[in-house]
């Protein structure tokens, strides 16, 4: 099947006459973070009724071009699991899409269990894709022939899957389940996280809840030396060095780049050109006085902030028990039904009723109607 390799912006006049007729588009993003320090968007896939495209980002900036048709509501734009591609889209391209149908949304709403674009391909359409190109690098430059028509199956079935499971959430009556969803998809990829409290990085390596407040700081010291080097080399922070030799480093304290070099998955040439900063960090931590250790971040404890109170968790149980009766009852996965944190939330808020339900954050009109009326049961509120 065939593509057009959008390399320039010279080369777009046939995509921009193609887009301005199309009453449907769909569209895939790839970045390079698996590869790569930075997740920059490398690569756009549209296809059309007539045509599919792949757009190199790093080339030329598309934005101008696309802009009005992923931003115009009354065109529907096709994408599987779409979270992390409008985040993509919004970054990099100030584009803030509209009109999206998400095919994996459009599963999980008809109870599917298997929700990948292969799974649903084959199930669907008896196509089966290739897997060979899942962990390429798609900011390496130029891009082989496979790795482009890898990149084209992405979109080049859409419409067509896209319209079977439409039909198919028409046939259950949840067709607006999934505009309902998709629309608060488009809503979360410009929503600002401004006020949340960055993430601690020791949070993220196994073990290191177990370390002292000391070793929990040269970890913490030995993640932004590796963090700079990925960023220095463009290279996702695993592909420099693992969690786990950085962990035993910080464990079996090595006196010289030769003793970190023997620990286990430690590169041997970056103990080598770089191990004395590192070394150096940690001797700087040991001579710290405890009171400027940073000891590994502890949950709330029971009842304090941001934990509901006893009455109000067990409560969250029996909404569960409730939640999972009709999730089976409607053929849904429960988490697809109701996530656990909005749960919890109606255990500490205990809308009055149906109304107050519906006001909560988060909170969608068409899981106010299927599981509304369970909740306020379980609530012993009227309707």
């Amino acid at each position: 099947m065939s593509f057009v390799h959008v390399q320039d912006a010279s080369q777009t006049d046939g995509l921009r006459r193609d887009l301005a007729s199309s009453s449907r588009i769909a569209l895939d993003c790839e970045a390079a973070g698996f590869h790569r320090y930075s997740d920059r968007l490398c690569l756009l896939q549209i296809t059309t009724e007539s045509e599919t495209y792949i757009l190199d980002p790093l080339a030329f900036d598309p934005s101008e071009l696309l802009r009005s048709v992923l931003e115009a509501p009354s065109i529907p734009v096709l994408m599987h699991g779409a979270d992390y591609d409008l985040r993509l889209l919004d970054r990099d391209l100030g584009i803030r899409l509209r009109g999206l149908f998400d095919t994996q949304v459009a599963a999980a709403l008809l109870g599917e269990q298997a929700l990948g674009l292969q799974a649903l391909l084959e199930s669907r359409l008896g196509v089966s894709l290739s897997k060979k190109y899942q962990r390429a690098d798609w900011a390496e430059r130029p891009l082989t022939d496979g790795m482009l028509e890898y990149a084209a199956d992405d979109t080049r079935h859409l419409l067509r899957l896209a319209d079977i499971l439409a039909g198919e959430l028409r046939a259950a009556g949840r067709a607006a389940w999934a505009v309902e969803e998709c629309q608060a998809l488009e809503a979360s990829a410009t929503a600002k996280g401004d006020d949340d409290e960055p993430e601690d990085p020791v949070t993220r390596v196994k073990g290191a809840r177990d370390l002292t407040p000391r070793e929990v700081t040269a970890l913490r010291d030995a993640l932004k030396w590796r963090d700079q080097l990925a960023r220095e080399r463009d290279k996702a922070p695993f592909r420099v060095v693992g969690d786990q030799p950085l962990l035993q480093a910080v464990l079996l304290r090595p006196l010289d780049q030769r003793e970190l070099a023997a620990i286990k998955g430690f590169p041997v040439g970056l103990a080598r050109s770089e191990g004395i900063e590192l070394l150096n960090r940690f001797d700087r931590v040991a001579q710290l006085p405890d009171d400027k250790l940073r000891p590994y971040p502890r949950s709330p404890r029971r009842g304090g902030p941001g934990r509901p109170p006893p009455d109000a968790e067990e409560l969250a149980e029996k909404l569960k028990v409730a939640r999972n009766k009709r999730a089976e009852e409607l053929g849904l996965d429960r988490g697809t039904l109701m996530a656990n944190a909005l749960v919890q939330a109606i255990a500490v808020q205990r809308p009055a009723g149906l109304e107050a339900l519906a006001r909560m954050d988060g909170i969608r009109a068409w899981q106010v109607e299927v599981v509304g009326p369970v909740i306020l049961e379980v609530l012993g509120r009227r309707r």
